[in-house]
């Protein structure tokens, strides 16, 4: 299958985006100001979970559940490691000019849901699948409908996927720059498409393999850059994370998916290896 490069502009996102999760399929933009954020919490295993729900101010407007990507990332988009984009509170403002209200939530044991549990970083994508369906719950409550989106970023898209499983409360997903093959293999062409990486490759290819198998490195010996990707605090997340397929786990979902995917961040695969990757496991691909 061969796919355009297509590069979707900002509004058109949007439209899309609409569309796939309203029922009516009208597309309004209101010209109203945003009603105020509204802290939010939801049950975690030591404390609470934090987030924050942004209405359109129609109780009966669709809610969609934004699940932040991968590393110390928080709830609006950022992180301490220089990203200031504030893209999911942007997202979730123009969501909520669009008519769909939205709640953007920090990972358990990060930002304002630090106190969930103790270590950040002793966690596995099944206990943030957890979250979103406390997360739900929440949503459930707070706007009274029982049709709840979940849209994941990057890792959240993984976890989006993990959390609509089976019969699990998600009404559909909207996945974007998710990745279509295991984590493994993804790391392995991001750093194998970098020519500076090949001193490093080795070694990185090594970690990689032992990780997938469910062991430990010792890093020491690494490169700084290596030490960093595969510090010993991560590895075992990073094992986890590893055991997923994506293409297996979108086979188990039932619900409608919308799946956005650029192309120009280096980082990101080709669009059309990310959809065969999924579409061989979907009969109802288009």
């Amino acid at each position: 299958m061969t796919y355009p490069n297509l590069i979707i502009p900002r509004n058109a996102f949007l439209i899309l985006f609409v569309l796939a999760i309203t029922s009516s399929g009208v597309f309004f933009v209101s010209g109203k100001a945003l009603t105020t954020e509204t802290l939010l919490q939801a049950p975690g295993p030591l404390g609470a979970l934090e987030g924050v729900y942004l209405s359109n101010g129609d109780a009966a407007s669709p809610t969609v559940l934004i699940i932040p990507g991968s590393g110390p990332t928080d709830r609006d988009g950022n992180n301490p490691l220089g990203v200031t984009a504030a893209t999911y509170r942007y997202l979730a403002q123009d969501l909520a000019r669009a008519g769909i209200s939205s709640i953007r939530i920090d990972k358990r044991g990060m930002f304002g849901s630090k106190a969930a549990i103790e270590d950040a970083n002793n966690v596995t994508l099944a206990d943030y699948a957890h979250d979103v369906h406390a997360w739900i719950k929440v949503a459930e409550e707070k706007t009274g409908s029982s049709c709840v989106w979940v849209l994941g970023h990057s890792e959240g898209a993984l976890v989006a996927l993990l959390a609509a499983q089976k019969k699990q409360p998600v009404c559909g997903l909207v996945l974007l720059a998710s990745p279509g093959r295991t984590f493994g293999d993804v790391l392995r062409q991001q750093l194998r498409s970098n020519p500076a990486n090949a001193p490093l490759l080795d070694d990185a290819m090594t970690a990689i393999t032992a990780l997938e198998s469910g062991d430990r490195i010792d890093v020491s010996k690494f490169h700084p850059a290596l030490q960093s990707l595969f510090a010993p605090q991560v590895q075992s997340f990073m094992s986890d994370l590893m055991s997923y397929d994506p293409a297996t786990l979108i086979a188990e979902v039932s619900v409608p998916v919308l799946i956005l995917q650029g192309e120009q961040d280096l980082p990101l695969i080709p669009a059309a290896e990310f959809y065969d990757s999924y579409c061989v496991c979907k009969s109802d691909c288009f």
